[in-house]
């Protein structure tokens, strides 16, 4: 029946079916077997115990994490301490035949607890997992000298594309590289991107375009290695590399504009995080610059993701471009019966009286701007430092103040009213029911 396997495959399992044949082998198999059923058993009693002890370290989630995958994991432990002291054991005795099973079970079982262990440092349960698999195999082919063999096996089930041969060994590698290629990638790009953060010297604005960069270019240099390492010839992809860009132009040409858009308002540093600005109806401040949109946030916690192409085609006014100081107005209007110049002052002073008014640097002024039909009308004006805590807010509490301050002095606020004069005679005649 072997005969009918073809290539690698009856080779490997003729050499499969010869080894495990020999008594010695499979009383080492019976051996494996028998130290197990303790290890498990061990494992599942001392596990837990060992695990709520852990949990009692505090201020280290890194070093807690790994301990506790360790402790999941402590029954592998116990098998590999099992075999090993098997395997020394059957040496030190002088056990008729080798005890190479032994010794491979032994170094299977650390191997899997380190690799299990180690990939915890991945977020993700999926991904954890299967390179956790993928990783222990490959060991475990190398460790029973038969990686060769896999590699062959694997190679033989594809398929031709031109000059390039599909495989699974093919696929299993690109994703492996890919996938290596990539994680390393982004700690590398998230690393240099915290250290450009927090250099002072450089703008906001340039802060995040140079984070943007360094992240694409190591990503394009990721998939590149990943392809050369591969085998593939960078050069036969122009072509198809061109008409795939085209295509992607055409469909994406919302995504390209937004995404040249960020650049050049990172460039020009028009907008810059923590800026307060106006856009249509939107008013807010800045909390992030992103490559296809800029995260606004206003005063009532809502996000507004706005694409960046916005902030180029349509008018924006940034509150705080070339500073935070921002001039506000509030109209109002007096009596006939009060004295402008004590309105004036009156004015003045409450207004210099509230928190947010910068009455150090730029003192608030009062201007009477007209005679109305029922009122003295006045334009209160006072500047702010901080347009990004609210404008409304701001000028209510002036108006409160202007009010307090009007009680105070006597000055009141006329309502409209109006009089009507009639020029007959009017005779008022009422009529029983």
């Amino acid at each position: 029946m072997i005969d009918k396997i073809p290539g690698p495959v009856a080779d490997l399992a003729a050499r499969a079916i010869e080894y495990f044949s020999s008594p010695a082998v499979l009383i080492q198999l019976g051996i494996i077997v028998v130290l197990t059923l303790p290890a498990l058993l061990i494992g599942r009693r001392l596990g837990p115990a060992l695990k709520e002890r852990a949990r009692s370290i505090k201020g280290m989630p890194g070093l807690l994490r790994v301990i506790v995958a360790f402790l999941q994991r402590i029954q592998w432990l116990l098998l590999a301490l099992f075999f090993g002291l098997a395997y020394m054991l059957t040496t030190v005795a002088a056990w008729p035949g080798s005890s190479y099973l032994l010794y491979v079970a032994m170094l299977l079982s650390a191997a899997w607890l380190v690799i299990s262990v180690a990939s915890h440092a991945l977020r993700s349960r999926l991904l954890r997992k299967a390179i956790a698999y993928a990783g222990w195999a490959y060991v475990a082919a190398l460790i029973l000298g038969i990686a060769d063999d896999v590699a062959a096996i694997l190679d033989t089930a594809g398929f031709d594309v031109g000059k390039i041969h599909i495989s699974i060994l093919t696929v299993s590698q690109a994703a492996l590289l890919l996938g290596a290629a990539m994680w390393l990638s982004f700690a590398v790009g998230n690393f240099v991107d915290q250290r450009i953060r927090n250099v002072d010297d450089l703008t906001p604005s340039l802060r995040v375009l140079l984070g943007k960069i360094t992240r694409i270019s190591l990503v394009i240099l990721a998939v590149l290695i990943t392809l050369s390492g591969l085998g593939i010839d960078l050069t036969a992809l122009t072509v198809l590399s061109g008409a795939v860009g085209v295509g992607i132009g055409f469909g994406l040409q919302k995504v390209v504009s937004n995404f040249i858009s960020g650049i050049i308002i990172l460039v020009d540093e028009s907008i810059k995080p923590g800026d307060t600005i106006s856009l249509g109806e939107t008013f807010g401040w800045i909390r992030e610059l992103r490559a296809r949109f800029v995260s606004v946030v206003t005063r009532d916690g809502r996000e507004f993701l706005i694409p960046n192409e916005d902030f180029i085609t349509n008018e924006v006014v940034n509150w705080s471009f070339s500073d935070k100081y921002v001039r506000l107005d509030v109209d109002f209007g007096v009596s006939y019966d009060s004295n402008p110049h004590d309105v004036t002052r009156v004015a003045i002073d409450a207004a210099g009286g509230v928190d947010r008014v910068d009455a150090s640097r730029n003192p608030p002024v009062c201007w009477m701007t007209e005679f109305g039909d029922s009122s003295l009308n006045f334009k209160l004006r006072f500047w702010i430092s901080d347009p990004q805590a609210g404008l409304t807010n701001i000028r209510g509490k002036v108006l409160l103040a202007l009010w307090d301050a009007f009680k105070e002095h006597g000055i009141g606020i006329p309502y409209p009213h109006r009089e009507v004069i009639m020029k007959t005679p009017v005779t008022v005649t009422s009529t029983d029911a």
